[in-house]
């Protein structure tokens, strides 16, 4: 098969994958392997069918309507309240949320690179600035602000491609016991599992990501004659992102390190597994993996912003250039100068908590509309599935408001 014939198999789905696997997943699979060894894998499992399924209706909502979602939460929520009340709530989970979480994303990139070699800390007055947090800022500023929507893509799918290698390599020089691997496939629960279960979970299924396929997705495919396309891209990435996931666990699972104080403790514990090599290999899958969701998080907060408020969404225009930069700009900062966004952290938590739930049945029951998707809609098999993921959406929805109160 040569090049072009394989890039035709792909759309937008690495971008999916390239924003779920950030530095919080690494950290987060890596503890799960840890703990529990390998047999939270069939959690991550569930996790990846969980988001292939509303994903996969995102992409179909996206070509049949020829809109993406905040675009049909606006034009299709009669309710005037209702609808405010969405937009509103939105903007502070994914404006705010991303502009919080983009600090993390950029760090985890530099603490990958610090495998390699640190870069000098500036001190200016009262205020310290980490100078390869700025660099990896003002990287990504400058391949989002080129405006160049295929070259971008094509930076991320290199990235996601030798991410998955580098993962891939680390589980495997583990030498991991299949048997016991293959179990871990087997759901088995334990109340002492289930705040790592649902971290699992809620790094894969992540609201943005619904908001960012259905808009790339209308954008690739102009009919609904190319659904089976849409499909197998998302079959390809998110299967591509489960096998990263999941080899990280199986790294973890041979970590000596029991406490990580920094992700970047995550390579250099595994030093004394299979030596320098691995640990690079770590490094470096850390490394993309906070740059690919620096790169995804503001395009992803961009399309959504001027999606609901009906700006135009190129992302060469005004609006969509201001919105990126507004997220990039918030993380270099909070990032570069070491500030804690637990405010904004908190509110995302809040707003995520309920935005979830909400935007999953509505994804669901959209879906499901005849008038709307006409033989492309859910029949009832469909939907009845859709209610069982939707009350997996509930119940992270639960758990990350809760955490955000202080309930649990």
């Amino acid at each position: 098969m040569n090049l072009n014939k394989f890039k035709s198999f792909l759309g937008p789905g690495p971008l999916i994958t390239a924003a779920f696997i950030g530095p919080g997943t690494v950290t987060v699979c890596t503890l799960a392997g840890i703990r529990f060894d390998y047999t939270l894998l069939w959690a991550l499992a569930l996790s990846l069918i969980a988001t292939l399924f509303l994903q996969e209706l995102s992409g179909r909502l996206g070509i049949v309507t020829r809109m993406d979602l905040s675009q049909l939460l606006r034009n299709k929520t009669e309710n005037k309240w209702n609808r405010y009340f969405v937009i509103v709530l939105i903007l502070l989970a994914i404006g705010l949320g991303n502009a919080a979480y983009q600090s993390g994303n950029i760090t985890g990139a530099y603490l990958g690179l610090g495998i390699f070699f640190n870069l000098p800390t500036w001190i200016m007055g009262p205020f310290t600035m980490q100078s390869g947090n700025l660099g990896i800022g003002i990287l990504a500023a400058g391949l989002l602000w080129t405006g160049n929507y295929k070259r971008l893509e094509r930076v991320l799918v290199g990235l996601v491609v030798l991410m998955s290698i580098s993962f891939g390599f680390a589980a495997a020089l583990t030498q991991p016991n299949l048997p016991t691997l293959f179990q871990g496939f087997i759901p088995n629960f334990s109340t002492e599992k289930l705040p790592t279960l649902v971290a699992l979970i809620g790094t894969t299924v992540v609201p943005y990501n619904l908001f960012l396929y259905a808009s790339l997705a209308q954008k690739q495919w102009k009919s609904d004659k190319e659904l089976p396309s849409m499909r197998r891209d998302l079959w390809i990435s998110i299967g591509l992102g489960g096998f990263v996931s999941m080899a990280i666990l199986v790294a973890g699972a041979a970590n000596p390190v029991q406490e990580l104080e920094t992700a970047q403790d995550i390579a250099k514990g595994l030093t004394r597994v299979f030596g320098p090599f691995g640990t690079y290999l770590m490094g470096f899958g850390l490394l993309a993996a906070g740059l690919t969701s620096s790169l995804t998080a503001p395009l992803a907060a961009g399309l959504v912003i001027c999606g609901i408020l009906g700006w135009n969404q190129n992302i060469q225009s005004t609006s969509m250039r201001v919105s990126m930069g507004t997220i990039l700009l918030l993380g270099i900062l909070f990032s570069s100068f070491g500030i804690k966004p637990v405010t904004l952290i908190t509110l995302a938590q809040l707003t995520n908590g309920i935005l979830l739930p909400l935007i999953s049945g509505w994804l669901i029951w959209m879906s499901s509309k005849k008038n709307l998707l006409g033989v492309h809609a859910l029949g009832f098999k469909g939907v009845l599935f859709g209610i069982l993921i939707w009350g997996i959406t509930l119940a992270l929805g639960m758990k990350s408001f809760g955490a955000a109160v202080g309930w649990f």
